[in-house]
């Protein structure tokens, strides 16, 4: 009846649709939503109201679809404000404890601890009008800028506790005793505060990731200098004169505090009569300071404990998607039984942020369970050996989210790269290998990469435009028949019940599978007529050919690995080591490093030089306000050698030397100066006499060790690394209060064999013959 049906010249099967991703969430098919916030955003009220209307919507799905987050930042942001307040709260009841202990009044005490909530609640009405976030930097700032508030308070309040009590005060109203005594400390506590805030003002001109960074880390402390200054000010003068005892008795130091006194005298007496011999104790401490910063550990940025991790993956090129799923599998089977671990997720021929990569490729991203539990290094270390072990034909990388965000704003995520460069590409990929190699044995040293990127293995069709044209077609007629044959075309659809099944049409499997077989296919011309399509086109099978690197115009390949157990800058010494004894590379081949190692360095300069225009700030400050180049000169190298204190305090603690440590010395000298204004201060303020050195220091000892002790421990809790997200912060409380320990012995030993020297005028304060 002429009628031909499709099953009598096609097979009609139910069938998927080719997948090239694959996206599982502990180990089952998930569709993941990944959510961005727009820069002025805030995390936690964004992720708040998320879970809320995924609430809603749990009540509304079917039986057997489940909804569950697998990362939450604003957990991180959470964990860090408990952190920071536990902080802040433990920090002012040690400070407290300091206060009673030193000035045994109560009340004295409660008015220096007040100011210190009074001035974070104003810095965080002050961030709320700038429009800035609490985030890692800002918490942080506000619980670092806690021990540095709580001084201001604290000289004020001793100044004015002193001065009151004395016995030429003795007479008088208590509330006049009080004004007149803070109004005579202003000067000092305004040129004492100016040093510290100065510091931050270079900060400003940090650019790229630093900059980024510890610009609002920056901003939150100088604010709250600022505003603690003002405080002390006009806050505490009004508190003293309103809590403070009317008939205080005259303040008599106990015996232990003469004892002390005395022995501070007798050995100052015996210093200032010789004193070049401080130099005993200042060149030693330069030579165990340049010990310690040649030997210190050496990073970029802390490492922290985010709670979640990155595990990129890629396998060998080429590799089907239900191949590349099979090794996976096993993947997922090391992490579900990693006790450590609650969740995961894993992308395939996706990227964490979204981008479409081949079936070989993709990530995980594993979610760790609250503490308690092992430290996320242990975690990840254990992992990638298991998986090193069980699924070799896998290459992995481990990395935390935060590092992967430094690497994406990088572009160098790894922290070791060697960069080979050459115009042959042969040598290059002989040469990669074997610099991997020598590398690998280096310690530390996991991960290792060759940088060449092999794609997978291809068929590559030559269509011959004459021969073409003489079967009277055109090269994209052949080019979209061949797309038809190959993949198929999808030419309609039917309606199976509430769904739309696409058609799709191809030749039979057997036809498409052999080169033979597609080099055999018949075409069809305009006319009619059939012709295989050898006649006209020539297929070659390629290998997998490398990708072609250039950097700077200059055909390049890294060799790159990631570093378990050490710090960056000790093992970049012994990877070049490493080179230089193999002599691996050869003389007509240049090589450099990069990675996180050169941002390190570039990052390193960048705060040298913040630390330099600190250094020149603090002295035209000094030289503002005392009038004197020598002065100056004399107090500025108090910041200088407790600089060299630092590296020691670093070097003892095992901290590494990093751009948040370096933060923090720079901060030293702003702290230190302020220390030694202090002792200036009163040495200006006293009449003309022969002990004038020493009167200054026995005055100003009990400020000088409050304000030392009590920053100390309010900045101890971050320096101990409690509470999820202090660590971003902790060597910067290290290195302050390395600072401040030398700083004792430096302002109150020191700088008076130092003025001595300068020949500081001991009847006016000036240089002499300057």
């Amino acid at each position: 009846d002429g009628v031909v049906l499709l099953e009598d010249v096609a097979q009609v099967e139910h069938s998927s649709e080719p997948q090239w991703i694959r996206v599982t969430a502990d180990g089952h098919d998930a569709v993941l939503f990944q959510v961005y916030q727009q820069p002025t955003g805030n995390t936690v009220e964004i992720a708040s109201g998320i879970k809320a209307k995924l609430r809603e919507m749990k009540k509304q799905i079917p039986d057997g679809v489940k909804i569950a987050d697998w990362y939450d930042q604003s957990d991180l942001i959470t964990a860090s404000e408990h952190s920071t307040r536990d902080a802040v709260l433990i920090g002012i009841v040690l400070a407290a404890i300091v206060l009673l202990a030193f000035l045994g009044d109560w009340k004295v005490t409660l008015i220096a601890t007040l100011t210190v909530p009074a001035v974070l609640a104003a810095t965080i009405l002050l961030l709320y009008v700038l429009k800035m976030s609490f985030n890692i930097m800002t918490l942080g700032g506000m619980a670092a800028a806690v021990g540095l508030i709580i001084d201001d308070a604290i000289v004020m309040v001793e100044h004015i506790v002193r001065r009151a009590r004395s016995r030429d005060s003795a007479e008088g109203d208590a509330r006049s005793r009080v004004l007149l005594a803070a109004s005579e400390f202003t000067n000092p506590l305004a040129g004492s505060s100016a040093a510290t805030i100065i510091i931050f003002t270079p900060l400003a001109f940090l650019s790229g990731v630093t900059g980024a960074f510890f610009k609002a880390l920056s901003l939150t402390m100088a604010a709250s200098l600022i505003i603690s200054f003002f405080v002390a000010w006009l806050a505490v003068p009004i508190l003293c004169a309103s809590l403070l005892r009317t008939d205080s008795k005259i303040d008599r130091p106990s015996s232990f505090t003469q004892r002390v006194h005395e022995a501070y005298r007798e050995n100052m007496q015996r210093l200032l009569r010789r004193p070049r011999f401080v130099f005993l104790f200042l060149i030693p401490l330069l030579l165990l300071g340049f010990l310690a910063f040649k030997n210190v550990p050496s990073g970029f940025m802390p490492v922290m404990d985010e709670g979640g991790f990155i595990l990129d993956y890629i396998s060998r090129p080429g590799t089907s998607l239900a191949e590349t799923d099979r090794l996976l599998r096993q993947v997922e089977s090391i992490l579900q039984e990693t006790p450590e671990v609650q969740t995961y997720s894993r992308r395939t021929g996706l990227q964490l942020g979204g981008g479409i990569t081949e079936a070989n490729t993709g990530d995980f991203f594993v979610r760790l369970k609250p503490f308690p539990r092992h430290g996320i290094e242990e975690v990840m270390d254990g992992v990638r050996e298991e998986i090193e072990q069980h699924v070799p034909g896998l290459q992995i990388e481990l990395l935390q989210l935060m590092e992967d965000l430094i690497g994406d704003l990088t572009s160098v995520p790894q922290p070791i790269e060697i960069k080979l460069y050459s115009d042959d590409e042969a040598t290059l990929h002989a040469l990669a290998p074997k610099v991997a190699d020598t590398i690998s044995k280096v310690k530390g040293i996991v991960e290792v990469k060759t940088g060449i990127i092999p794609a997978g293995d291809a068929l590559n069709i030559q269509v011959d435009r004459v021969k073409v044209a003489l079967e009277g077609m055109d090269p994209d007629a052949v080019t979209k028949a061949l797309d038809d044959f190959l993949t198929g075309n999808v030419t309609t659809k039917i309606q199976q019940g509430p769904k739309l099944i696409g058609v799709r049409v191809w030749i039979p499997r057997n036809a498409r599978e052999t080169m033979r077989n597609i080099d055999n296919l018949l075409l069809r011309a305009p006319d009619g007529h059939l012709f295989p399509l050898k006649r006209v086109a020539t297929l070659t099978p390629l290998s997998g050919q490398p990708e072609i690197m250039r950097d700077d115009l200059k055909r390049m390949v890294a060799v790159t690995a990631r570093i378990s157990g050490r710090d960056l800058g000790s093992t970049v010494r012994d990877v070049k080591r490493a080179l230089l004894r193999s002599s691996v590379i050869p003389n007509n081949v240049l090589y450099r490093f990069g990675g996180l190692y050169e941002q390190q360095q570039i990052a390193f300069r960048g705060l040298t030089l913040i630390l330099f225009a600190a250094i020149v700030l603090v002295f035209l400050l000094l030289l503002f306000l005392y009038e004197s180049f020598r002065v100056a000169g004399a107090m500025l190298l108090i910041p200088i050698f407790a600089v060299a204190g630092v590296y020691l305090g670093l070097w003892l603690t095992r901290t590494e030397f990093n751009i948040t440590s370096r933060m923090g010395m720079t901060m030293v000298v702003g702290i230190v100066t302020e220390i030694a204004i202090f002792y200036y201060s009163e040495f200006r303020d006293l009449p003309p006499s022969d002990d004038r050195f020493i009167l200054a220091g026995i005055n100003r000892m009990r400020a000088i060790f409050m304000t030392a002790f009590a920053a100390i421990l309010a900045l101890l809790p971050l320096a101990l690394g409690i509470g999820q997200g202090s660590a971003m912060q902790q060597p910067l409380a290290i290195a302050i209060i390395a600072g401040l320990v030398f700083s004792l012995p430096l302002v109150l030993i020191a700088l008076p064999a130092l003025l001595v020297l300068f020949k500081i005028d001991i009847a006016t304060g000036a240089a002499q013959r300057e």
